[in-house]
């Protein structure tokens, strides 16, 4: 017996080329973002060594990734729209303050975000923007 064998206690011993294939938390919930790094973030930040179960972390970890791919699609439609094909925080900012769940959500100043292009109503004049003033002929 020349192969190299690993085991535990008891049962078949497995040879080296029939290693278990690791799988992460994230690839079983069918996820990109790390739900293991969320786990161990929701351990530590708490203050009173509050217990965190397996299901919370992969919960946080879904509601992170969606909504991260809705601001990146809306901000993809802006920098579309724009004929661009790079998203700035331009773009991120029009995104977020166009959708009124998101900008409820997410009420942080964005660096480089701009302003939201805005006209008061009542500066806008009827009909043409400068309509010409009639000279009164003698």
């Amino acid at each position: 017996m020349s192969s190299k064998t690993t085991g535990g206690k008891g049962g078949k011993a497995k040879t080296s080329s029939e290693t278990k294939v690791l799988t992460t938390r994230s690839s079983k919930a069918g996820l990109q973002f790390p739900v293991g790094r969320i786990h161990r973030f929701l351990r530590s930040k708490n203050a009173n060594n509050v217990r965190v179960g397996a299901k919370a972390a992969v919960y946080v970890a879904a509601i992170m990734e969606y909504l991260t791919a809705e601001v990146l699609e809306l901000a993809g439609n802006a920098a579309k729209d724009l004929r661009v094909k790079r998203i700035t925080p331009r773009h991120l900012q029009l995104a977020i303050r166009g959708d009124e769940e998101l900008d409820l959500l997410i009420r942080a100043t964005i660096a480089g975000g701009g302003v939201l292009p805005h006209i008061h109503k009542n500066l806008i004049t009827k009909g043409s923007a400068i309509a010409p003033k009639k000279v009164p002929t003698k």
